[in-house]
């Protein structure tokens, strides 16, 4: 039998540096930090190229709570200095067992190639996913050019990897500004005929 596929999780952001001591206030992104954030686990970071911490890892010591925040205390991490230098991090679990996906949790290669779909008509199709520290953005390649969709359950409510698609309640304005550019002037009323001006 094949082993099943692995990939990378994101878990975590390193957000503000707590007391003087090296610890780490942490922002999660996942929904088991007691299986993810456990002593001896260890992170790759997504940091900025020119950060001392490009192509480090980090490897946790102790996950605390105070007044409902979880703080992060990791190896070689023993100061202020140290601990501001991480901040905005993103901790990344390497090798993680697809089966162990969480719910509501997907991976970039599962949603490159998905149709999006708006009320009921395709849209466009994922091509990549930006991964800020704010939120994520879904790339979308319409027949005008790219959008960026943040990927939020207000205007993601659904992805169906399963159905190859991905459905969206954007704003308005979002898929059409890129259309618009190139959109003709409208008649005297106004109108260019867009089914998507019509509400």
């Amino acid at each position: 039998m094949a082993d099943a596929p692995r990939t990378q999780l994101r878990v975590g952001r390193l957000t503000k540096a707590h007391g003087l001591k090296g610890a780490i206030k942490l922002e999660l992104y996942t929904d088991d930090p007691e299986r993810r954030f456990v002593p001896g686990a260890e992170f790759s970071l997504q940091v900025p190229a020119e950060s001392p911490w490009h192509g480090k890892h980090l490897v946790l010591r102790d996950l605390r709570w105070y007044n409902g925040m979880p703080v992060a205390f990791f190896e070689g991490v023993d100061d202020r200095t140290a601990a501001e230098a991480l901040l905005k991090a993103i901790l990344w679990v390497e090798n993680v067992d697809l089966e162990e996906a969480e719910p509501d949790a997907w991976y970039d290669h599962q949603l490159v190639g998905l149709a999006v779909v708006r009320d009921g008509s395709k849209v466009g199709e994922v091509v990549r996913v930006d991964h800020f520290p704010a939120q994520d953005l879904l790339i979308v390649k319409t027949p005008s050019g790219e959008v960026m969709v943040p990927f939020v359950q207000a205007i993601v409510p659904d992805v169906d990897v399963t159905a190859g698609v991905v459905t969206v309640t954007p704003p308005a304005g979002l898929f059409e500004e890129i259309a618009d550019d190139d959109a003709p002037t409208g008649d005297a009323d106004g109108s260019t005929g867009s089914a998507a001006s019509a509400e």
